[in-house]
């Protein structure tokens, strides 16, 4: 399996997924620490992918989306976008609908 099939396994088999610099619970960057805050302050189980301990999709991500920073959410398969576009959602309400939909159905 190639890289890129391995990102959309990742995308597809996670109803939300975070690529990031780091781990939620020890975030490497200021931008990735405060999408996974977002992303834990919806209170539901997210996966995640810390681009760090994978150079090949550290390498390829940008690729995948054409979205050239880190980090990347997906919900549902679908790029949501990074930092600010999360955080905005969150702020509006809309991420944690979301969140709760992909994850509860």
């Amino acid at each position: 399996m190639d890289v890129l099939e391995r990102i959309g396994k990742i995308v597809n088999d996670s109803p939300v997924v975070v690529f990031m610099k780091g781990t939620p619970q020890l975030p490497q960057c200021g931008f990735s620490s405060r999408t996974a805050e977002a992303l834990m302050a919806c209170g539901k189980e997210f996966a995640h992918v810390n681009v760090l301990a994978d150079p090949e999709i550290f390498e390829n991500l940008p690729r995948y989306a054409d979205w050239p920073t880190f980090p990347q959410v997906y919900i549902k398969g679908e790029l949501i976008g990074g930092c600010d576009i999360t955080l905005e959602m969150f702020q509006k309400g809309d991420l944690q609908k979301m969140v709760n939909e992909a994850v509860d159905g």
